[in-house]
């Protein structure tokens, strides 16, 4: 058995890593911290687990994670995981950073968008960006992955086929994505209570989202050239659940169908990304609490342009189910191990 240790694990990511590892047949959830419920039994604290986890929350101590655990997840704000992530690695362990700390190559873009000095920049060579779409041969046998954001996942899963292909005018990409409110995590924040929420679609963050470098960063990649986007994200009064339309002009101009046959090729020996028929279109109710992603394209020859739509959950492929996924490979599991349930619906 595998033996996982959570840092952070009341928050929203955090209780969602344990929910999917409860379950995970070659797992054995260790050590779960918390500095706000500390002492505490995780199943006290998320009534939905009981029944599945009798551990208690314990303070953050590199020592015994170090100790006690194979592989430690970090969910946490940014600025922390780094500190502590070469002495966990020192120590034979891997590492899944569900942060920001290990996304960028380059520690001069982090330390620009986020705003603080990184604490282990000889690390980032290490990191593999943790979308197994892109790069599960990196991810087999890592020591250090770095989850993707749940934007990032979204928009990058939307495009990187038609980047690929060069179907596209890279330099005239638009991403226009909605979120549900627990992306913004569970600190208490003024912006996301119910009554600021409640019946109101507001943009934020316009123009300098952080996730606007990490998107341009792996597209980059993919196109071979350097890249910018135009990236808006929104708060949706919603608990769960990120729908990214995208608006991105074709090199010449296809059909509809042609253009999700583009997409099936890509995807077609991927266990979690579906490609929907056309005149059908993603919607996040579909995916909530799955590790599914469903997309949709539809290219319009009056302009130009290819459509395309990308729903997920931003609790599960966003963040701590694509984790777990990222787990699988760096253990040499099978990738879907723990992973295949569906949707919740309604």
């Amino acid at each position: 058995m595998i033996k996982v240790g959570i840092v952070g694990a009341t928050g929203y990511t955090g209780a969602e890593l344990v929910r999917i590892l409860s379950r995970h047949p070659e797992v054995e959830l260790a050590v779960l911290t918390s500095r706000s419920y500390e002492g505490e039994e995780m199943a006290g604290v998320f009534p939905h687990l009981t029944g599945f986890t009798d551990l208690k929350l314990v303070p953050f101590q590199k020592e015994k994670l170090a100790l006690e655990c194979d592989v430690v997840f970090t969910a946490l704000p940014h600025g922390y995981t780094a500190s502590m992530a070469g002495e966990v690695l020192a120590k034979g362990k891997k590492l899944i950073d569900l942060g920001a700390d290990f996304r960028f190559r380059d520690a001069r873009v982090y330390e620009e968008w986020y705003g603080v000095k990184h604490e282990a920049p000889a690390l980032l060579a290490e990191a593999v960006y943790g979308l197994p779409e892109l790069y599960r041969q990196q991810l087999k046998g890592a020591r250090l992955t770095a989850n993707p954001g749940c934007y990032p996942t979204a928009s990058l899963l939307g495009l990187a086929p038609l980047v690929r292909a060069g179907a596209i005018v890279p330099e005239n990409i638009i991403i226009d994505a909605k979120s549900g409110v627990s992306g913004a995590g569970r600190k208490l924040n003024l912006r996301v209570h119910y009554a600021e929420v409640n019946e109101n679609l507001q943009a934020y963050n316009v123009g300098r989202h952080r996730h606007t470098p990490e998107i341009e960063q792996e597209l980059s990649a993919a196109a071979g050239t350097e890249l910018r986007i135009s990236f808006t994200p929104h708060l949706v009064p919603q608990t769960r659940g990120i729908l990214a339309t995208i608006y991105t002009e074709m090199k010449t101009v296809i059909t509809t169908a042609a253009l999700l046959d583009i997409y099936r090729d890509f995807y077609r020996h991927e266990p979690f990304v579906q490609v929907l028929p056309e005149g059908n279109f993603p919607q996040t109710k579909s995916v909530a609490g799955s590790n599914y992603v469903h997309l949709g394209a539809v290219a319009d020859p009056r302009t130009g342009r290819a459509v395309i739509l990308a729903a997920l959950d931003n609790l599960v492929k966003g963040a701590s189910g694509q984790a777990v996924q990222n787990l699988n490979l760096m253990f040499g599991l099978a990738e879907t191990t723990g992973l295949e349930f569906p949707g919740l619906f309604p």
